[in-house]
């Protein structure tokens, strides 16, 4: 086996073709020693520290990577030092960094100052890391609809598209997941991106948020390193589009700020059913502005008028195989099928005073504010209603940016907040090539735009007139526009001071207390699917002591579930972090928090597949199909063939799916209608088994008519059916489809 070169070994030179050694590619040119031109002479490459092996995974803990040399800074976070074989961090010029857990803020809670260059310097390299797919987010899918508002704002917001009840605005919205690259597949255990462009009379609006509350990271500086973290290691260029390997549980272990974040992102809420069932937030707390320029703080929240629901993760594996487009085909096949999905837009809107008692500080993006203690407002409803014409022209080409608002909507100091509108104008340039990406259609204001910015690269505006600067001397068109004090964007007037620091608020060091609510805010089974999560997750860490240092965090947040995933991995039960402030473990439950407060009211939205064989009632199935299809759901077929089946009365009916290609996974409930030859037939194919003992083991409901048996049989779950398998000969249509809105018998045991 080779031998890695020792970082004690000599300099070497390189030439002028990156080649190792002293000489040019062309030999005919004479060496330095020669009297011929001196050649640069690059220092070697450094040799970094190699992390473990699977074959030495056990020397973890002596391998300088994972150094223990740390001091907590004042908000908890964790400052690793050089030292031992560790260099000092540098930005990309060769300054010395002396914090790089924190940007620089006007005291302790102030804004981060543009003077940043080490902020800048940092994001500004990350920014363009990828062309053209997006760095995160980059596997997504679009849809357009209508914002309508609810009501008159106008004690909260001069914004105009709250103006006044009714009032329609065009929307883009784009979902995506967070890690995975453009071809990878939909049902990554992944954080969703639940970005919206509002095209308002005023200009574009831009919510850019995630399908949870809360975000890994307090400061913007650390987002490079959380990305780089969770993407493919780069000494082997995998795993792709998922959480589960060494380094990403390096990185949050050592920042105890994810842990809350880290609970989210175990529980069902990242494997979704589906986008249409899904929460929006935007995460960062913003402000709204009168009329009279007072401001109120607002926490937005996107809620499905669908009901939440998401799959089990055995559920999840087998969804990516079968259909690794699973949610990008939703989308598109509820909006085709006139199933326009909706959302409520909500806020909690506090003053100054609130958030001034409030238990954490609401800067913090990896806080919430319990629905409890503010509750939300519904403030208008989106409805998605049209699919791209062109996936790359809009879906790809959209540019999301937090910067984008309207006057009536403005920022607050929250560091990550800051720094994602400092970054997203690099992304854009990065992705898009030119400064004009805002011409694109899908980027493009439906209100008039008229400023002073001339050419540039992919210009596509005619640019008529003489002026093209002001102040100017001209009258009239040929004058062009001025800014406007009045009807302009005004920001919120408020005091700053402090001294300039690179600082953690204190105010954000209790990174357990709200992890811990979660925890206990769930129902028993939502507790076990988080508990197994984090076992699985954890399990494909090769190095233990990274396992070990998440779960003594964990028993910061709850002894039972830190007992229950040390022993999930089969490990002694570490001593628990030191916290720097303690949790508190009496905060009250929060019912809102748990997805069984919002789960569906009905099987309207969701989809039933009907496996049918030669000699199916034809009565039956038109019966059923009817029935869904009136409650609003989607009805498929699956057969043996996808040449389609002949019923009980001789008629050749087409279907959906051949079995192997149409698994139960695709569907939130089936029925088996199978007759006779044809169901002792399709009995003996190897994709039914699974098909009817997927359908148990992930508890979902399930309709047979007598004939059906050998089906049952051939699952092994003949001799096992309970309260939500239904016979089909006694349970009317209509009965079934509502026995279904239940979504799942999380009683049953598989």
């Amino acid at each position: 086996m080779a031998t890695k070169k020792s970082a004690k070994t000599a300099p070497t030179s390189r030439g002028g073709d990156g080649r190792k050694g002293g000489r040019p590619s062309d030999p005919s040119v004479p060496a330095v020693e020669d009297g011929g031109p001196r050649l640069p002479d690059y220092p070697q490459d450094p040799v970094p520290p190699q992390p473990p092996t699977p074959r030495h995974a056990g020397a973890a803990a002596d391998n300088p990577l994972y150094t223990d040399a740390t001091e907590p800074g004042t908000g908890g976070e964790l400052h690793q030092l050089p030292g031992d074989g560790i260099p000092a961090m540098t930005t990309s010029q060769g300054q010395v960094l002396s914090d790089d857990q924190n940007s620089l803020k006007v005291g302790d809670r102030g804004p981060t100052l543009l003077e940043d260059f080490a902020l800048r310097d940092k994001i500004f390299h990350f920014d363009h890391e990828r062309i053209p797919e997006r760095v995160v987010h980059a596997r997504g899918y679009g849809a357009h609809g209508t914002f309508t508002a609810a009501e008159d704002l106008s004690d909260l917001t001069r914004a105009s598209l709250f103006a006044q009840a009714g009032k329609e605005t065009p929307v883009f919205v784009r979902f995506s997941t967070v890690a995975g690259n453009m071809g990878s597949f939909d049902l990554a255990r992944d954080i969703r991106g639940f970005a919206t462009k509002f095209y308002t009379d005023e200009g574009n609006w831009d919510l850019v948020g995630n399908n949870v509350p809360v975000f890994f990271i307090q400061d913007a500086i650390k987002f490079p390193d959380l990305v780089h973290s969770v993407k493919e290691e780069q000494d082997r260029g995998w795993p792709q589009a998922q959480s589960a390997h060494d380094t990403f549980w390096d990185f949050v272990g050592l920042m105890p700020e994810s842990t809350h974040t880290l609970l989210w992102q175990m529980s069902d809420r990242t494997i979704p059913r589906s986008f249409r069932f899904m929460q929006g937030f935007g995460v960062h707390t913003f402000r709204f502005v009168d009329a009279e320029g007072k401001s109120t703080f607002v926490k937005f929240h996107w809620v499905p008028k669908q009901g939440l629901q998401s799959v089990v993760w055995n559920e999840a594996v087998k969804i990516n195989g079968a259909d690794p487009d699973f949610h990008r085909r939703d989308l598109w096949m509820a909006i085709n099928n006139g199933d326009f999905p909706e959302w409520d837009l909500c806020v909690q809107a506090f003053d100054d005073e609130f958030a001034d008692s409030f238990e954490f500080d609401v800067l913090d993006s990896s806080k919430i504010i319990p629905e409890e203690q503010v509750p939300l407002r519904v403030i208008g409803t989106m409805r998605l209603d049209r699919v791209v014409d062109n996936v790359f022209s809009e879906t790809e080409q959209v540019a999301f940016m937090t910067q984008n608002v309207v006057p009536g909507i403005d920022f607050t100091n929250d560091p990550l907040l800051q720094g994602r509108n400092f970054s997203y104008l690099d992304t854009q340039l990065k992705r898009l090539g030119s400064t004009n990406f805002s011409q694109l259609p899908v980027n493009a204001p439906r209100c008039p735009v008229m400023h002073f910015q001339r050419d540039g690269h992919m210009q596509m505006g005619r640019q008529a007139g003489r002026a093209t600067y002001e102040p100017n001397s001209f009258t009239g068109a040929a004058a062009g526009p001025r800014a406007d004090r009045e009807a302009g964007f005004r920001t919120v007037e408020r005091p700053e001071s402090g001294d300039t620091r690179r600082v953690r608020a204190e105010s954000f060091a209790d990174h357990y207390s709200q992890a811990g609510q979660f925890w206990r805010s769930q129902s028993p089974v939502e507790q076990d699917h988080i508990r197994m999560a984090f076992v699985f997750e954890l399990s494909k860490c090769e190095i233990p002591v990274v396992r070990e240092r998440i779960v003594a965090n964990l028993r910061n947040v709850d002894e039972e579930l830190a007992a229950g995933v040390a022993d999930g991995l089969g490990m002694d039960l570490p001593e628990a972090t030191t916290p720097h402030v303690q949790p508190n473990h009496d905060l009250p439950e929060s019912p809102a928090l748990s997805m069984e407060a919002r789960a569906p009211e009905s099987f309207a939205g969701r989809k039933l597949g009907i496996v049918v064989t030669d000699g199916t009632d034809a009565a039956v199935l038109d019966a059923l199909t009817k029935a869904f299809e009136d409650g609003g759901a989607m009805v498929e077929t699956i057969a043996l063939k996808i040449g389609g089946v002949t019923l009980a009365g001789g008629e050749r009916r087409p279907v959906d799916h051949k079995i192997d290609g149409g698994p139960s996974v695709l569907f939130d409930a089936v029925a088996l209608l199978g007759e006779g030859a044809g169901a002792e037939e399709l009995a003996g194919h190897p994709a039914t088994r699974d098909f009817v003992a997927d359908a148990f083991s992930h508890y979902k409901f399930i309709g047979y008519v007598p004939g059906a048996r050998p089906l049952l049989e051939a699952g092994a779950i003949a001799e096992r059916l309970d309260q939500a398998c239904l016979d089909l000969s006694t349970t009317t249509p209509e009965d079934f489809f509502t026995a279904c809105g239940a979504m799942r018998r999380w009683e049953r045991d598989v």
